[in-house]
């Protein structure tokens, strides 16, 4: 008798017949989980480097060049992350979604946990920032795995005419990451003094990364490989052919859909590490408000964010990708501006406007980019293509956000040059996704469930661009 929550049988999520709807929950739940506890690791270290990494890893330094060089330690988490990126998607294609799943969670959650336990620069000297930078490394290695997984094996376990909404919630896993790291450092921020935050506070959350990652990994190891990717093996199976590495194929077929992954991320990215990274540093550093202030409002604006994303997929199905994705990046420009005209008022009430209206603009564009980009991709390649385009955007994007945002407020003084930047990266992203075909509704798989990309059209390989 067949389990009604295994999951669907291999090829019913695109061949005509529905999932069954428990099976999609829990897959979506699991992928969530995974996402959630990932991106609290990683925010994490954000939050700590704005706040106390540049104290107590560089203390020789002015305190906004310490901040920029706790950002630049930051930043190189973004490096790593084309290399998981890489190294994920090609087993990811290869061996499948789940068990790369696994090994990114337990990956990132070593490494956070170790980071609680690493000696400050008082007590061991430049080993102390090295050993940051290794950590952080390992960090972004792992997330950069995590994300193509987690969207993929939700968007190949949904049917199509509900992908952009099933496939948004790993993406509300980021928020809630970065609503639980925010809440953890904001509660000890307001029961501790900052001495003892400094001395030894800012360790606890660090340290109950442990305790998530340990939740993940249970969670995790219940989930089915995708249906979609066993259909796949299947026919690949009955139809032996040489086997290409998934990159040596992307970067051949697929450039132009990598191209545009990375656009479309240029806007959505920047701006989101602006929005929740650097924010903290303006209001402590540059307007010399208290720490509590940013971490409310990061606080409230990433409970907001969660609620919308899953909206904003929703619409995707809708009325497509493109339209959704476009008036976030529209909307994120013109933010830019107002965003740091409201905290310049230093009122609370204009911090959180500021932060939360930010947040819902870029709800539009994250939300709906898991169903985007898995639709862009066949499904040989998929893990690759889609892992590859998002986080290579990551490095020129999320990863120098923080640390430009901070160089031009030093050089100018003032938060035009910042909102211009963020202006910039957005208009990068309306044209790539203004360029691209839409793909809402596109079929993961043909009718005999091998990818709809087709092995005699090695060249059409997932979406195109708009002629």
């Amino acid at each position: 008798m067949t389990d009604p929550t295994s999951g669907p049988t291999p090829g019913a999520a695109e061949s005509g017949e529905q999932p069954k709807r428990t099976s999609i929950v829990r897959v979506v739940s699991a992928s969530m989980i995974g996402t959630t506890v990932e991106w609290y690791d990683f925010f994490l270290y954000g939050s700590a480097a704005a706040l106390v990494f540049n104290k107590l890893f560089f203390p020789d330094y002015d305190p906004l060049v310490g901040v920029m060089l706790a950002f630049a330690t930051y930043a190189i988490g973004f490096v790593a992350r084309p290399l998981g990126g890489l190294v994920f998607g090609h087993f990811g294609d290869k061996l499948g979604r789940k068990k790369l799943l696994v090994l990114s969670l337990l990956l990132m959650g070593v490494a956070t946990f170790l980071m609680g336990l690493l000696p400050t620069y008082a007590t061991i000297g430049i080993a102390a920032p090295l050993l940051l930078i290794f950590l952080r490394l390992v960090q972004g290695f792992a997330v950069g795995g995590e994300w193509g997984g987690a969207v993929l094996i939700v968007s190949e376990h949904g049917d199509a005419k509900r992908r952009g909404f099933w496939a948004s919630w790993p993406q509300a896993g980021v928020p809630a990451g970065n609503l639980l790291a925010t809440a953890v450092l904001a509660i000890l921020a307001a029961v501790q003094s900052d001495a003892a935050f400094e001395a030894w506070g800012w360790r606890i959350p660090f340290l109950l990364s442990g305790v998530l990652v340990g939740i993940g990994l249970w969670i995790r190891l219940a989930v089915e490989e995708s249906p979609v990717f066993v259909e796949a093996v299947k026919k690949a199976g009955d139809n032996p052919a040489p086997e290409k590495a998934p990159i040596l194929t992307v970067l051949r077929y697929n450039w132009r859909q990598v191209l545009i992954a990375m656009g479309a991320r240029f806007g959505e990215n920047a701006s989101y590490y602006v929005i929740t990274a650097f924010v903290l540093t303006y209001l402590t550093t540059h307007l010399e408000l208290p720490k509590s202030l940013g971490l409310n409002a990061v606080l409230i604006g990433s409970a907001v964010h969660f609620a919308v994303i899953p909206f904003w997929g929703w619409l995707s199905d809708v009325v497509g990708r493109r339209a959704v994705y476009l008036f976030g990046a529209i909307g994120m420009g013109v933010w830019a501006f107002v965003f740091f005209a409201l905290l310049d008022t230093a009122s609370p009430l204009g911090t959180i406007v500021a932060v939360t209206v930010g947040l819902v603009l870029h709800g539009a564009m994250y939300s709906p980019q898991a169903a985007f980009f898995s639709e862009l991709f066949g499904t040989k390649v998929r893990y690759s293509g889609a892992s590859i385009g998002y986080q290579l955007a990551s490095i020129a994007a999320g990863g120098l956000a923080p640390l430009i945002a901070t160089a031009l407020l030093s050089s100018t003084g003032a938060s035009l040059a910042i909102s211009l930047y963020v202006a910039a990266t957005c208009a990068i992203t309306i044209v790539a996704v203004y360029l691209a075909k839409e793909t809402r509704g596109r079929s993961l798989v043909d009718e005999d469930g091998a990818d709809d990309a087709g092995e005699a059209r090695p060249a059409d390989t997932g979406a195109t661009i708009e002629r």
